[in-house]
């Protein structure tokens, strides 16, 4: 048996996910079939697909020759969280844009396009839903135009239930409504602390409405912006690519009508800054393991 620790990068990914970053090669049904074959195991258990593991959680996989061919000793340099023929839904890290903005510039899009040539399995990207570069996190990619649009038109008219982290400045109050109009239309941004540490808060916040750099905009109205969120009040970060908002949960509808809850781990380099801000990781995981299991589409009703 290969009997493997989860590490906080990994903290509330999906149970496939994990194993598309052991299995980079494998076709993309193996990790599918593993687990549903019972050759993998989560705490002694069995698991499906969905399933969200958790730091200190124990995986265990039946080992043979064709599992070790396949197991690779560095992750992919795409972090996918979920994929089918359709989409492929990646964790974007800090600093990246995502389409080229300057001559020879590193881009999420072309970064997918050139993973997928990679692994043998060529198409063309199309952003479903787009990040700011200094924001990390949930992006939905369709493989096809047909596919962009199913999902673009999906977006348009009823948005993604998105759930994001934000490290803020100062302390606000422990729950709050934001519904200051933003470029004279009606907005709406709620916040919940998750925890708090030395002048800094994480918080979980839910755009309401869709308005441009809004989670941002708004937690500067209320005096407390974003960590290294230059533009909107939030000053700079030594060694830090962008700011510190992640986009952690998002719910996207799919064509069978079946809702799809897609969490993306908070990247390393996050984790880091929480911790010099007097966030404690333990803490901090336990804290967003209680709000990838609570918050849903109900929490917008």
């Amino acid at each position: 048996m290969i009997t493997i620790e989860i590490a906080p990068r990994d903290h509330c990914r999906r149970l496939e996910s994990f194993l598309r970053t052991l299995l980079p090669t494998a076709a993309s049904g193996y990790p599918r079939k593993l687990i549903r074959s019972g050759a993998v195991k989560l705490n002694s258990s069995m698991a499906t697909p969905d399933t969200l593991i958790a730091v200190h959680d124990t995986l265990t996989l039946k080992e043979s020759s064709a599992l070790t061919s396949l197991m690779s000793e560095s992750r992919p340099p795409l972090d996918i969280l979920y994929e089918d023929d359709q989409v492929a839904i990646i964790n974007k890290p800090t600093g990246l844009a995502m389409h080229r903005t300057a001559e020879l510039e590193e881009n999420l899009v072309e970064q997918g396009m050139a993973y997928m040539e990679w692994r043998n399995t060529p198409c063309k990207l199309y952003p479903v839903n787009r990040l700011d570069r200094g924001t990390s996190g949930v992006v939905v990619l369709a493989k096809s135009s047909s596919a962009a649009g199913i999902y673009g038109r999906h977006v348009k008219e009823t948005g993604l239930d998105k759930l994001y982290l934000a490290l803020v400045t100062g302390r606000p109050a422990d729950h709050g409504v934001i519904s200051e109009p933003l470029d004279g239309k009606e907005s709406e941004t709620r916040y919940d602390v998750l925890t708090a540490g030395n002048d800094s808060t994480l918080l979980a916040v839910i755009p309401i409405s869709g308005r441009m750099h809004q989670i941002r905009r708004h937690l500067e109205m209320i005096g407390h912006p974003v960590r290294g969120d230059r533009r909107y009040g939030g000053g700079g970060l030594i060694g830090y690519e962008g700011f510190a908002l992640h986009s952690f949960k998002t719910v996207l509808a799919r064509p069978n009508g079946l809702p799809l809850t897609v969490c993306a781990p908070l990247t390393e380099q996050l984790l880091q800054l929480c911790e010099r801000c007097g966030i404690e990781t333990e803490t901090l995981l336990r804290s967003v393991r209680c709000i990838a299991e609570s918050f849903s589409s109900e929490e917008k009703q």
